[in-house]
């Protein structure tokens, strides 16, 4: 009887877990279809034509998403009025997030904190220069890749971030600071390569409707072995044409040391992520760049780089160092600024292009995912 009854309670929390599941599921998709944020100018015409009104409304709102910004459907005063409260009445949205928190640092990276229709946090990064305005973006609320140096995995993977929701955090940080973003990394929370689809149909929108071109953006990845080796044939099926950049997070020059740095890593082996680089390479014409933080006394000695230098030879590619960001979860240091130009002097030495990229808004909890974290922690 004991364990009937057992059997019985797990099947109860179980049916329990899949409906609620169901739940958030279903909302979800519905959440999304009736957001307009992230519709091209024709599918909004055509959107339009559905709900009973002429094309050019589509225009319309397309102009108000895109140019001035709108976060609700009933600020778009060039609608008329009945229809206006018409679609809010049958649920539908712009879809923009809500500003939770804002930091700015001294040197005057802006991070925010979006909130979710569902309660969710996701972080999102202004990077501003004379020349350029660099936008950090999430594809994902977490991350299921565990990498020990970064803060946004400690917590796992709760979802994936829907097309409206990328888009969000690019218009959040133009309209926080006031500037047109030139460049947008997926280098957020999240592994852009584990939300592929919503990842791609973000970066149509972002260079045909926000006019921030395929070369200005870059998906950073660790390497998903089922995606990276189809990443070329999933792109040209979303773009017209594959330019951005692929950014790899290497961080190890042998398969041991990156295993122990990323745990995935254990099952995709260097060798077959490099394999795929170089086909991606082939298939595509864009050189491969290859992040590497250098964290204190683990990965920072000149060993390392002659390591790496070897591994990455002949390969069309190109090596961003940078230094590691501390956080709580972990007791990484920073190495020190000679193990830096050891290691970047020693990789040029032997031929492999690189450069050191400075860390940004390292006063305001620079890490990826660190103010998601605390923001969660006080509430």
């Amino acid at each position: 009887m004991g364990d009937d009854w057992l059997c019985c309670s797990y099947y109860l929390r179980s049916q329990n877990r899949t409906r609620n599941n169901c739940l958030v599921i279903n909302a979800l998709v519905s959440e999304e279809a009736n957001c307009l944020l992230g519709l091209s100018a024709s599918e909004l015409e055509e959107w339009a034509e559905e709900q009973g009104e002429q094309a050019f409304r589509g225009r319309q709102i397309y102009n108000w998403l895109y140019q001035k910004g709108v976060k609700n459907l009933g600020d778009i005063t060039v609608l008329p009025k009945p229809w206006r409260m018409s679609l809010l009445e049958k649920g539908f949205e712009v879809g923009r997030l809500k500003e939770v928190k804002r930091l700015v640092s001294s040197d005057e990276t802006m991070k925010l904190l979006l909130s979710t229709f569902d309660g969710e946090i996701i972080e999102t990064v202004g990077i501003p220069t004379l020349k350029r305005l660099t936008v950090c973006v999430s594809s994902q609320i977490g991350c299921s890749m565990g990498c020990r140096f970064c803060a946004t995995g400690k917590g796992g993977l709760q979802r994936s971030l829907k097309v409206h929701e990328i888009i969000d955090q690019v218009l959040s940080v133009r309209d926080a600071i006031g500037r047109r973003p030139s460049n947008v990394v997926f280098m957020g929370m999240g592994e852009p390569l584990l939300n592929i689809e919503a990842v791609l149909n973000s970066i149509r929108c972002l260079n045909n409707d926000l006019g921030i071109g395929q070369r200005r953006i870059t998906i950073s990845t660790v390497g998903v072995a089922n995606t990276l080796p189809r990443l070329t044939e999933l792109a040209k099926a979303h773009l017209e044409s594959v330019q951005f950049t692929l950014a790899i997070s290497l961080h190890a020059p042998n398969q041991k040391l990156r295993e122990s740095l990323i745990p995935s890593a254990k099952t995709y082996p260097i060798n077959e992520l490099l394999k795929d680089c170089s086909h991606y390479f082939l298939s595509t014409g864009r050189r491969v760049s290859f992040e590497y933080i250098l964290i204190g006394k683990i990965n920072d000695q000149v060993y390392h780089a002659e390591e790496l230098a070897s591994l990455l030879k002949g390969l069309n590619s190109h090596v961003n160092l940078i230094a590691y960001n501390p956080i709580d979860e972990e007791e990484f240091t920073r190495p020190p600024k000679a193990n830096i130009l050891a290691f970047q002097e020693t990789l040029e030495r032997c031929g492999i292009p690189v450069s050191f990229r400075s860390s940004r808004g390292l006063d305001q909890n620079a890490a990826c995912g660190q103010l998601r974290n605390q923001h969660a922690a006080l509430n």
